[in-house]
Order: C-alpha cells, then structure tokens, then sequence
C-alpha cells in the first residue's frame, strides 16, 4: 500500500501535466492573417525580413483589436496563431521559419506591454485629454507624409509618457502599443488602409483593381496621344533640339538646383545668410579661425552680429551640380530635432566671380570640439561619467534618428570626429551628408558602402595592428577575446580619471561588442540599446563571431594574453590605441 500510494500520485500529476500542456496549444487561432496577402514588401532580403515579421503581426492585431476590444490573442492559442501566420509567410518566401529564424518565443505573441490585455484596460492607463489628441492627429488619412508625422508624433509622446514598462521580445511591447490602438480605433480607415498601414506599420498593400484598370487606360490613351503629337514634329524639333541640347540642359539643371534650395528656405525656418554676412562673422575665412577641415572642405569659428558663436562648414570645389548633395544634407538636418543631434540655424547659397559657387552651413558652435579631439587628442583623458554620458546621448540621438524621425534616417558615417561635444560635453550627432532616409522606416538598410573607411560598423572597419605581435586585427575580434575569456573589463582604459563600477562598464564593454557584431540579427536596435543603458535590463547573450577575415581569433587571443599592454594602431597611422590590461591568473 505504501508504494501504490506515491505511483498513484505520480500518475496523477503526469496525466495532469500532459492534459494541461496539451490544452496550452489546442485552441484554435483567433487571429486573422489573410490581410497580409495583399502585402507587396515581404519579397525582401534576409536581413529585414524578421522586421515585416513583426509589423504584419501587429496590423493582425489592430484588426483583432478593432473586432474584439483584446490586444492579444489567449496564451493557449499562441502555438496555432504562430502556425497561421507562417502559412501567410510562405506565401512570400520559402526556407524562413519565423520562430527559429528571428528568435521568438512562442508565447510572445500573447504577452502584452505593462499587462494590458484590452482597451479599457488601456483606456484606464492613459487619460482621456491624451487619448483625445491621439483621436485628433490620427483620424485621418495617413498616406501623405505630413498627417503620418502629425500622428506618429502624438503617439510617440503617449508611449513616453505612460507606456514605460519593459518590451517582450520586440513584437508586442509597449512600443507597439500606440500604433494598434491608432489602427484599431483613432483612425475610421482602419488598419488594412494602404495609407495608415504604411505610416503605421510600414507596410505597403496593394491598391485596388479596378483602379489599376482605370488608370491603365489612362495611361494608354495619354501614350497614344503623346506619340502622335512627337511623330507628328519630330522633324523640325529634332534639328534644333540637336543644336542646343547642351545649353538648354545646363540652364535646366541650373533652374532645378536653385528652384530646390529654395525650396529649403519656403518649408523651413532656416536663415539664408549672404556671403558677406558670413565673411565679416569668420574675419572673411582666415586660417586663424579653422577648427576642422575634411575631405568635404573646411569648418570655420565666427561670431554673428547677435554676438553668438556659429561654426560655418564651408563646402570646398562646389559647382551646380554639386548643389543637390549640399541640398541633402541640409533637408536631413533641417527636418530634425533632438538634444543630441546638431542644430542648424541656416545656410548660404552664393556665385562669386573670384571664387565660384560658395555653399556653407550655419550650425551652433560646439566649444569642446569633437569626441576625436579628446580620444586621440593632447587633452586630458575624459573621466568615466563623462564618456559614459557622451555614449548614451549618442545612442540616443540615433536612435531617435532610425526610430523616432519620419521618415527614418540612416546616417553611415558615425564616428567620432562626427560626435561633437557641448561645453556641457553633451553629444551631438553631426555630418549628415552621406545621410539616407528610409521611408519604410527600416532599421536595417542594405547600401552600396559609404562614410569613411575604418568606420563603416562592422565589415568596414579600420584594419588595425598589434604591435607587440606585429599581426593584423580588429579592434572589435581583440574585445570579443577578452568578453570570450570573461575579461570584458579589461577593455576599459583603467587610466582614466573617476572609473565608474565594474558593472556598469562591463555593460558598456558588453553593449559595445554586441552593437559591433559581425552578423545583422545579432546587433541590437538603437531603441534597445537606449533601453538597456538606461534601465537595469540585462545585456542579451552576444552570439559568437565569425573568423575575422583580417586575423585569426587565437592570434588576436595569443596577443593580448602574452603581453599586459596591447598598443593597437592603424595601419596608416591615423590614430592609435593603447590597452592597459592587467595580470590575471587562471
């Protein structure tokens, strides 16, 4: 009796178990994915293909959102939902698994931001003024770029404000939460309109048929016009197009230009400065007045009549054409606003018959010069709360330039000559000139290589040489050595003056590596970079990294364990980097 007794209780909580676990993942899915066939950008490459992941899930949700006042599907449906909507997927692509290939677990689909689960309970976190405002900036159509940034703004502010809990593996957290609520029930289209998907999830649908059809025949008849009017003066146009074809396409490039940088001026609140406003501000350019110079030209110190000190980023071998880069970069900077990124005041735009086309940024002057300045500068070493200061407003900067600013901006060339520093060495993220917008708001873009050379994170990165060794490597690979072997503070220069905690700078150390990671899926997005510096979230486990095509692993290994000082330069002397380690037993 005594050994029937614990048999038949262990029998009991097995069967138990197995009907419970069994029950977990029977429930049928509630979820409707077929929207999502009429999406048009899941045909794209790998590495962005978990981010349309999880914006198709969180239109699916709005639509649920819309019809049943729940955020979230039950947890025992999460297996069948997960199963549905991979059946939509491979609609679009084949050999991708959602789960396995982005990683996510398979309750996720049905844990929620803060444990709201329905709209009342949403409507009990955030106050109804708010609430209000959303409706105001959102019920409209969103296709046109200015009410979608009305709208993404006033959500952005209710997720900052009353949204603060932490995120479940990225796809249903508190980020998410404003954009389903807008799609569910701020906005009469609905989630499934071209124009609010596309503002708020990022996806694009297809337009309907009979549209196409109409405008098809447009086209056919417009075409068909065209054509006979050409044929009809083709002759006679065709000698005297010949023979000024050269001229007129100048004048036309010419009147383009200028037309577009006016433009800047009628759309901003910019000053256009005359060049000899900026030549009395700048003692008309003199060599005593540079403060940087670069391959784009040079960067002058001057006072205005206001007696404010402005940098002027003066644009060297300009010509006409030249104007449509200088127009770029003062859209992406004009278009922007954030305590880390620069603040431009104004341009200039001028023909001079001595020296040409002149085109110049006005931007606040940064009395600390650049981060570069003090790394490899004569200065004293920055202390550890100031360069820890300096890292997080820079990550913040990005990430309100890939997360927060519609449309998205990418800018690729981050470094840190390009990271200027206040007199209250607040960060400010500079240099938009190789800027790119991605108005799929992507936070992932696949470009043909730009920015400077030993820069460009992580395939681009400067080759750089371990003098104790002589052997090539990667300052990234000599990190990853150390985090591998459990010495990641090691990294840490320990001659800095006020060292922070270990803790604290073996995160960064961590962070840092990870942000560095030679494969895409495993660097973490700005947002989340932001978040784990912020908060006590912990640093999410680095993948480990490929053999560096500059130097095998155990080379870099072998360096940095056979010396207490690694020196670490670049191949072409452009800068160095000097490691201080210290001695550790194993």
């Amino acid at each position: 009796m005594s050994l029937l007794h614990p048999f038949f209780l262990f029998s009991l909580l097995f069967f138990a178990f197995s009907f419970s676990s069994a029950q977990y993942n029977l429930a049928p899915c509630p979820l409707d994915f077929e929207p999502l066939l009429n999406v048009t950008t899941f045909d794209v490459n790998a590495s962005t293909q978990c981010q349309y992941v999880i914006q198709g899930l969180r239109l699916v949700l709005a639509t649920y959102l819309q019809s049943t006042g729940s955020f979230l599907p039950p947890i025992n449906s999460s297996e069948s939902c997960w199963d549905s909507y991979q059946s939509v997927v491979n609609n679009f692509t084949s050999n991708f698994n959602i789960r396995s290939d982005c990683g996510f677990e398979t309750t996720w689909i049905s844990e929620g931001c803060m444990n709201i689960t329905t709209r009342s309970q949403f409507d009990a976190v955030v106050s109804q003024a708010t609430r209000a405002d959303i409706v105001a900036s959102c019920n409209q159509s969103l296709e046109n770029s200015s009410p979608c940034a009305t709208c993404t703004t006033s959500l952005s502010n209710l997720q900052a404000v009353y949204l603060t809990g932490s995120s479940v593996g990225n796809l249903t957290d508190c980020t998410a939460y404003p954009s389903i609520y807008a799609a569910g029930f701020a906005n009469y289209l609905g989630p499934t309109d071209p124009g609010t998907a596309k503002c708020l999830f990022n996806l694009n649908f297809a337009s309907g048929g009979s549209g196409n059809k109409r405008r098809g025949v447009v086209i056919v008849v417009v075409v068909v016009v065209c054509s006979v009017v050409f044929l009809a003066v083709i002759g006679g146009v065709w000698v005297f197009y010949r023979k000024r074809r050269e001229s007129r396409s100048v004048k036309r490039e010419i009147v383009n230009i200028e037309m577009g940088l006016e433009s800047i001026s009628g759309s901003t609140t910019l000053i256009k400065f005359t060049i000899d406003e900026i030549r009395q501000a700048t003692r008309n350019f003199t060599r005593d007045n540079i403060i940087g110079r670069g391959g784009y030209g040079n960067v002058y110190k001057g006072v205005l009549k206001d007696g404010s000190e402005v940098a002027f980023k003066r644009f060297k071998n300009c010509s006409a054409a030249g104007d449509t880069n200088f127009a770029h970069e003062v859209e992406v900077i004009a278009s922007v606003r954030h305590v880390n990124l620069v603040a431009l005041r104004g341009y200039c735009t001028a023909t001079t018959p001595l020296e040409g086309h002149q085109r110049i940024i006005v931007c606040d002057l940064m009395k600390n010069g650049s981060l570069h300045d003090h790394l490899f500068g004569s200065t004293e070493k920055l202390s550890w709360p100031l360069r820890q200061k300096i890292a997080l407003g820079t990550a913040r900067g990005l990430a309100y330039l890939h997360s927060g600013a519609q449309p998205g901006i990418i800018h690729r060339d981050i470094k840190a000559s390009n990271i200027l520093l206040d007199e209250k060495f607040e960060p400010k993220v500079a240099d938009f000139g190789l800027a790119k917008f991605t108005p799929e708001g992507m936070t992932h873009l696949s470009t043909r290589v730009a920015g400077t050379m030993g820069y460009v994170a992580p395939d681009g990165k400067k080759a750089l040489m371990v003098i104790g060794e002589n052997q090539p490597s990667l300052v990234t690979d000599w990190a990853w050595s150390l985090v591998r072997k459990g010495r990641a503070i090691d990294v840490v220069d320990n001659s800095m003056p006020e060292l922070g905690s270990p803790e604290v700078m073996e995160k960064y150390v961590l962070v840092a590596v990870l942000c560095s990671h030679p494969q895409l899926y495993a660097r973490p997005a700005m947002d989340q970079v932001v978040k784990i510096l912020e908060t006590d979230l912990p640093v999410p486990s680095i993948p480990e990294r490929p053999i560096s095509i500059v130097a095998e692993m155990d080379d870099i290994e072998r360096s940095v364990s056979s010396s207490d000082m690694g020196c670490i330069s670049s191949s072409a002397g452009y800068q160095s980097f000097t490691f201080e380690g210290q001695q550790h037993s194993d």
